[in-house]
Parts: C-alpha cells; sequence; structure tokens
C-alpha cells in the first residue's frame, strides 16, 4: 500500500541523543507492517527498534552493524540471557516478508523485501563479551537507516506496552499525532488485523471479535500506559457491515491529569498480575486483562479457582488458565454453592500446548522478575517516610534521566503511584536490592515453589 507522507521531511540525527529521549526515527512505511510470510510478536518488534536504534547510531554507511549482546537484551528490554529464546525472535524476523510501496510525482516503487538479512551471534570464549552483528537488504537499508520521512519511537516507552497490538497502535498514534487531521489509514478489516496481530495468515476475520479481543483491549492499555495521546476507533460500513476502519489521535488535556492520577487506575499490581501467570496465562495476556478488566472481579475470580483446584471430590481441571477465563466471563466468583463446571466444550478444556524449553525458561523467569518487583514494592510500602524519600531521591539521581520524557513527567507528577512511571520504579528499586542474576537452579526452585502451571 502507498502511505502518506505527513510527517517530518529530515534525517535523523547521526548523534546520540539525549538519555531521557532515547528513540529510534522509524521510517513511516515500517510502523504499519502487514507480514506477507511469518509471523512478528511483540518481542520482535522491541528487538527490532533496538537493533534499528543501534544502527543509525553507527551510521547508513557501515556494511554490517555490530553491538554487544548485553546491550542488545537492554535496550531491547529483553530480560533473559537465553541466546536461543533471543535467535528465535530473530528467526521469525528473517522469515517474515514485507512489502514497501513508495511513490512520488515521478515515480512509483514496489519492493518485497526480508525484514532483517543475515544475523550473526558470536560467543567469543570466556570473558569476552557476546557479539551480534546484523545487516538489513540492500534495497531498503537506506529507507530504514536514514529515512526522509520517519516517526520518533520511544524505547522505552515502546517497552510498556504489553501487546503486540497496542505496541503498533502507539507508534501509529505517534506518526499521526503531529498530521493536520490527526487520522491514521483508513483500510479494510483484514489488513488492520494482520498489521495489529504481526501474522501472515489472516483471511477472514470476524470483526465482533477482532474489535473485542484485540483493538478495545490495545486502546485501553494505550489509554493506561500513554501520557500523549488516546486513540478512538473509527468504523466505516458498507450497509450494516463494518469493512473499514481507522483510528483518530486525541492528545490528552491537563483537564484528564485527575483522572490520570487516581490511585485505583494507576496501582498496578504485580502480585495479582503473577497468580495469573502462575495459573498459566501468558505473561502479555495476564498483564492484558490486569489492565482491562475490574481488579476486585480478577481477584475474586483467582480465589474461586484456587478453591475448585483444591476440592479433592471434583475432577481434575485440565487447564486452569481456560477455566479461569471462563469463570471470569460467566461470573463464578459470584457463586455460592461451588458446582462442577462442564466437562466439555472448548472454552473449558483446549488441548494443553507443550511449551519448548526455551518457553518454558522465559516462563520461569517472567514470573521470577514479577515477583521480585511484588518484592520490591511490599518493601517500599513498608519502609518509614524519610526512608522511602531517600530512596526515591536516588532513583532520581540514578535512573531518572535514562528514562523516556513520558515516563519521567508521570514520575514527577505521580511518583510511585504512577501506572505509566511504576513499573521503571519498582524493577529499579529490584535490581538495586537484589542485583545478583537468578541462577538455572535459582529459578528451577522458585517455579517448583509457586507450583508453576504447565512448566
Amino acid at each position: 500500500m502507498v502511505e502518506e507522507d505527513n510527517s517530518q521531511s529530515r534525517s535523523p540525527p547521526r548523534q546520540p541523543p539525549t538519555a531521557e529521549e532515547q528513540s529510534v526515527a522509524k521510517a513511516n512505511e515500517a510502523i504499519a507492517i502487514r507480514p506477507k510470510r511469518g509471523r512478528l510478536t511483540l518481542l520482535s518488534r522491541r528487538i527490532y527498534n533496538a537493533l534499528l536504534y543501534h544502527s543509525q547510531r553507527q551510521g547508513v554507511d557501515e556494511p554490517v552493524y555490530r553491538l554487544t549482546l548485553s546491550e542488545l537484551i537492554g535496550d531491547a528490554r529483553f530480560n533473559s540471557n537465553n541466546t536461543e529464546l533471543l535467535k528465535s525472535h530473530l528467526r521469525d524476523m528473517q522469515a517474515t516478508t514485507i512489502e514497501w510501496s513508495t511513490s512520488s510525482s515521478s515515480l512509483k516503487r514496489w519492493v518485497s523485501s526480508q525484514l532483517l538479512g543475515t544475523v550473526t551471534i558470536e560467543e567469543q570464549g570466556r570473558g569476552r563479551p557476546c557479539m551480534v552483528t546484523w545487516r538489513y537488504p540492500d534495497e531498503i537499508k537506506e529507507r530504514l537507516v536514514k529515512p526522509h520521512q520517519y516517526t520518533r519511537v520511544l524505547l522505552e516507552m515502546s517497552s510498556q506496552m504489553r501487546s503486540y497490538s497496542a505496541a503498533v497502535l502507539y507508534e501509529i498514534g505517534a506518526r499521526y499525532l503531529t498530521s493536520p487531521g490527526r487520522l491514521s489509514m483508513r483500510e479494510d478489516v483484514v489488513w488492520w488485523a494482520a498489521v495489529l496481530t504481526g501474522r501472515s495468515d489472516i483471511k477472514e476475520v470476524d470483526y465482533r471479535f477482532l474489535k473485542r479481543d484485540v483493538i478495545s483491549k490495545a486502546l485501553a492499555e494505550i489509554d493506561a500506559l500513554c501520557e500523549d495521546f488516546g486513540l478512538e476507533l473509527i468504523e466505516h460500513k458498507r450497509g450494516r457491515k463494518i469493512e473499514e476502519i481507522q483510528f483518530r489521535v486525541v492528545p490528552k488535556v491537563q483537564q484528564r491529569l485527575g483522572d490520570i492520577s487516581a490511585s485505583n487506575r494507576n496501582v498496578f499490581d504485580l502480585a495479582l498480575v503473577g497468580r495469573l501467570i502462575a495459573l498459566g496465562l501468558k505473561q502479555d495476556e495476564a498483564q492484558d486483562l490486569y489492565a482491562t478488566t475490574d481488579e476486585g472481579q480478577i481477584r475474586a475470580t483467582l480465589d474461586h479457582v484456587d478453591q475448585r483446584l483444591r476440592n479433592a471430590s471434583m475432577p481434575e481441571l485440565k487447564s486452569p488458565a481456560a477455566y479461569f477465563k471462563d469463570a471470569l466471563k460467566k461470573g463464578y466468583a459470584g457463586v455460592t454453592a461451588m458446582e462442577p463446571a462442564p466437562s466439555s466444550g472448548p472454552a473449558l478444556a483446549p488441548p494443553v500446548a507443550v511449551l519448548s524449553e526455551a518457553d518454558r525458561l522465559r516462563r520461569i523467569r517472567e514470573l521470577w522478575e514479577n515477583d521480585r518487583m511484588g518484592q520490591a514494592r511490599a518493601v517500599f510500602a513498608e519502609m518509614p517516610q524519610p526512608m522511602q524519600a531517600e530512596v526515591r531521591m536516588r532513583f532520581e539521581a540514578e535512573r531518572l534521566d535514562q528514562v523516556a520524557a513520558p515516563i519521567a513527567r508521570a514520575w514527577r507528577r505521580d511518583g510511585p503511584a504512577s501506572r505509566v512511571a511504576a513499573t521503571t520504579f519498582f524493577r529499579w528499586l529490584a535490581e538495586d536490592t537484589w542485583p545478583e542474576e537468578p541462577s538455572d537452579r535459582v529459578l528451577l526452585d522458585f517455579a517448583l515453589q509457586r507450583g508453576v502451571a504447565g512448566l
């Protein structure tokens, strides 16, 4: 498709940006990517943005880009030293083909290309850093590394998004925030389904489910996490059928700050999210559910599922996560008498997916990180006021100038109560309190102690 050119028209700076504005100048054509083959994930998008950020710092004339693995992991907010998991996401990007269309008054050009070219990971032996090198396909390299029309994407803000669809819509919102009409591209439902899920195999779409399961949740996530703007869905009908949609970018005005800073909106209960993950939900799914569902309802349903799991007189649940989602939907937590759940039906007992070793380790590591951040939150809550003030001052001195401007503003306004800034603060506090990296044995013991489902 041909994209509109309504962003800035200068080349990205070669000098490193300031720490609070660590960002990538992302070509407009690379924001709403519709894969023609393969599939993109939230983590692969983060890794791609981090690679692009370092490519732009190294310059368009470099034939090969080079970076330490530790720096890539840090900038992609990867939170794991598992190179096998990293390799799997790099393969996904190499296997994903995209169509790149541009036009001018004298030329129309269409290119079909890989998203990423050759990648090498060099493990140089003990005491020497592991290095990552990568290339871009020649046909699109200059447009990626030195774009003429681009949108600034803040790496820290992008990393706050917990679903692929929210990450895409955040970048789309950033692109059209400064355009005259603040209206995104208008495309058919199938096109949007592929763009918002990163999937290339979508041929037909039931719009009701796309809106309920993907769009609405992503909009709620952006509304909760993004300070600068929100998005409104615009539906275009042909007869009674919705065939095309687009989004309007709505700047967040000062009058809304009181609502945004409300305590029931900004406090992110990591322990509650950890319980969802322990039940078998994926981290992205658990956090997405938390962001769009009443906290009391989630807590009550979790308590109900715990009771059901402990009831030895009833059949064993094949999928506690699926049972939880069905119980939440049907309001089982409001039923006083415990009744057996139906023994059949796809919503209650889908086949249990067999996790790969890489996915299993990632799940355990995510649980461990969430648990540690929850402990950091509890430790902070128990500190006397003078000690809390000292910790906050130390965070501001050591970390605040390294985070994105929206997160820094949220912190200065609301402190640890901010939903936008709290994750960054408690992650820093956890790392500061327990700086040692967990060994495989520590992670295994943690999983066994928590009785992690499916692991």
